[in-house]
């Protein structure tokens, strides 16, 4: 680093740790670090951000820098927590600078057109078709010409900007493989510098790989929570672990732990431990009470059908339906065969966004009794993966063994715990998909957690519809299993939904 830049490291206007300084001095071209939350990673990245840019002024030259961030928010934290304080107390180190005139911050809209992009699933590439879209960017652009950019994360935003680059919290960014594939030949191709920085965040991402690999070319530095403490971080670890109250969440997050469990929903040993040779097999339907779950497809991803048996207290994979770019049409035609071909009590349908219809539909031409809209919300999908982990963890579910495509659907949810300590589900962008295999069978076992209910019923009144003598029928389900006297059009609707 130049001497102008050590001078500003020892200077007591900012305060930098040891391992803080050994970052902003190693200039290797490409670096990545595994640094503790609450470390300070992003300050002492944007501390050699700013210091270059300062380098920068001082030697008459340009330079540029792009951080992408995980969100809008964290582009914009990194500009007003850590780039802005720290740009002013460059200039008030070096108060000869402000005579050239003072950085300006602004925040500007980032377009990017419609066009298609190339992908690659399962081995096959296909164009997709991505709409138009609009970014913000975060700027601060130096008197001498100098400029950095922050702004959330898109492989489409990736491409459009340059210059040396910084990713910070890369394991939390969403399709981090294909991130990394559009920016890291932006920045490489003009000889660029390149930092990665994150807290791990499992095993399932670009970060983990960088953080891994061997003669990869990155210099790797790494810090934990006690590490930083012990080089002068001010914290309390005992007050900061019972204040987190979750062991995975403070292993990951600050003992940098690459925990499968402590990111993946379902480990693969739970997954595989549930798994047998006659489950997904239509023909071995023994002809009992079945629960279904549709994920709704919307543009690439997947329509997704789950049908479990009710075998004693077992729930038994019968089939899995997993179909792209199809129509509502054929979506409709294929829940309808389901539906004559197996005894089917309940259905959970996926009735977020474009599942209005869909959901309206089946409830129509299947029975408003047999047939639920479930909307996606945080606490509601962490509801419905729970009702699959307890399912496996309790060994009452079987699903089809061997079909690695299927194990990395149900492995590819994350549990994540977020800059507010909340614990929330999101899927990994890698898979084929959206984890759509995983949300229909998880809206299947939550349509067995009720027990199944007969549903008694008495005659009608004259001019209604008549069934010979009173008794019990199975007509599906009541949602508060209880008992229900029904006329005219109700009764007709839950005749059409399933009267054995």
């Amino acid at each position: 680093m130049p001497k102008s830049s050590t001078r500003q490291l020892q200077d007591p206007i900012i305060k930098w740790l040891p391992y803080q300084k050994a970052w902003m001095n190693d200039q290797s071209r490409f670096k990545v670090g595994k640094i503790t939350r609450r470390g300070g990673k992003t300050f002492a990245a944007n501390g050699e951000i700013v210091d270059d840019c300062t380098q920068a002024e001082i030697d008459g030259r340009k330079t540029r820098w792009t951080i992408l961030s995980r969100s809008e928010g964290t582009a914009k934290e990194a500009i007003e927590d850590a780039l802005k304080p720290l740009t002013e107390a460059y200039y008030a180190a070096y108060s000869t600078l402000a005579r050239k005139g003072r950085p300006e911050f602004t925040e500007e809209d980032f377009h990017v057109p419609a066009h298609t992009r190339e992908v690659i699933e399962s081995g096959s590439v296909h164009m997709i078709d991505v709409p138009e879209a609009t970014y913000k960017a975060q700027e601060v652009r130096f008197p001498g010409g100098s400029r950095v950019t922050a702004i959330s994360s898109s492989p489409d935003a990736a491409r459009g900007f340059g210059g040396n680059m910084l990713f910070d919290e890369f394991a939390f960014h969403r399709d981090s493989r294909k991130i990394w594939g559009s920016a890291f030949p932006v920045a490489a191709r003009g000889g660029h510098k390149i930092r990665v920085i994150s807290t791990p965040n499992g095993k399932g991402n670009k970060f983990y790989e960088l953080m891994t690999a061997k003669d990869n070319n990155f210099s790797k530095h790494e810090t934990d929570i006690y590490e930083a403490v012990r080089q002068g971080l001010d914290v309390d670890i005992d007050e900061l672990r019972k204040g987190m109250s979750d062991e995975d969440a403070w292993a990951q997050e600050f003992e940098l732990k690459w925990l499968d469990a402590a990111s993946s929903w379902l480990t693969y040993d739970l997954i595989s431990s549930v798994e047998a040779k006659n489950a997904g097999i239509p023909l071995h339907y023994a002809g009992g009470n079945c629960y279904v779950g549709v994920d709704i497809a919307a543009r690439n991803d997947l329509f997704v059908i789950v049908v479990l048996e009710e075998v004693g207290d077992v729930l038994i994979c019968r089939e899995v339906i997993a179909e792209k770019r199809i129509s509502f049409a054929e979506q409709d035609a294929l829940l309808a065969s389901v539906m004559e071909r197996y005894r089917v009590v309940r259905v959970a349908m996926d009735q977020t966004g474009m599942g209005e219809k869909p959901v309206e539909d089946a409830k129509r031409n299947h029975g408003a009794m047999r047939v639920e809209g479930v909307l996606f919300s945080v606490a509601s999908k962490l509801d419905l993966a729970t009702a699959l982990k307890e399912r496996m963890e309790d060994r009452t579910i079987r699903i089809p063994a061997g079909d690695p495509v299927l194990r990395a659907d149900l492995h590819a949810i994350k549990s994540q715990v977020g800059l507010t300590g909340a614990r929330r589900l999101v899927a990994d962008g890698d898979t084929d998909g959206h984890a759509d295999r995983f949300w229909a069978f998880s809206l299947a076992c939550a349509s067995a957690a009720s027990p199944y209910q007969k549903l008694t019923y008495e005659k009608v009144t004259p001019g209604g519809v008549h069934l010979p003598n009173g008794g019990s029928a199975d007509l599906g389900w009541l949602r508060d299993g209880t008992r229900q006297q029904m006329g005219g059009a109700d009764l007709f609707a839950g005749l059409k939904g399933g009267i054995t």
